[in-house]
């Protein structure tokens, strides 16, 4: 019963966003520069609106404090999310702007490298954990493959990465 009302709650959400006025967001694809280069990944918080308890890169909502700076948001929200300052990452790539089909927002995703050693801080307010993953495990043949994620009744078309117990999905799978 508790899983039907959570699928419940996330269709409503989908519903009420496909109408909502677009936003802009933007994510970092936090990439270390020692090997084996890995990927960051966070678990969003059980307690958020929005995609609770997923898998996601960090990233956000542009905020009036970004000035409308994608990039900007996007670095604040990784230092927000898992403490990773600015000053130890370098952006070096940045992806076209991704409409999101089931919510709100514009994302724009920036790749990143962090300097070596860097520390996670995992904010518990944004975020559950968070989670390294090799660059080679994403980029392995076949790793990154069609799936379908069912919330209540609803059969979703979807990219998906699975990396141990990880489970990504969604635009972040994309």
């Amino acid at each position: 019963m508790r899983n039907r009302l959570a699928a419940s709650r996330t269709l409503a959400l989908m519903a009420e966003s496909a109408a909502a006025p677009r936003r802009l967001a933007a994510v970092v694809i936090p990439i270390f520069a020692n090997p084996p280069h890995d990927v960051v990944f966070v678990e969003r918080a059980r307690h958020l609106r929005r995609h609770a308890g997923q898998i996601a890169f960090p990233g956000g909502a542009v905020d009036d404090e970004d000035e409308g700076d994608l990039a900007r948001a996007g670095l604040r929200e990784l230092h927000e999310e898992i403490g990773i300052p600015t000053p130890a990452v370098a952006i070096v790539g940045r992806l076209d702007p991704i409409r999101q089909e089931r919510n709100i927002f514009n994302v724009t995703t920036f790749i990143a490298v962090v300097v070596p050693d860097t520390p996670l801080i995992v904010d518990l307010n944004e975020a559950s954990a968070a989670h390294r993953v090799p660059l080679a495990a994403l980029l392995a043949p076949g790793a990154v493959h069609p799936g379908i994620e069912v919330i209540g009744d609803a059969r979703i078309a979807t990219s998906v990465f699975d990396y141990g117990a990880l489970h990504v999905w969604g635009l972040t799978g994309s």
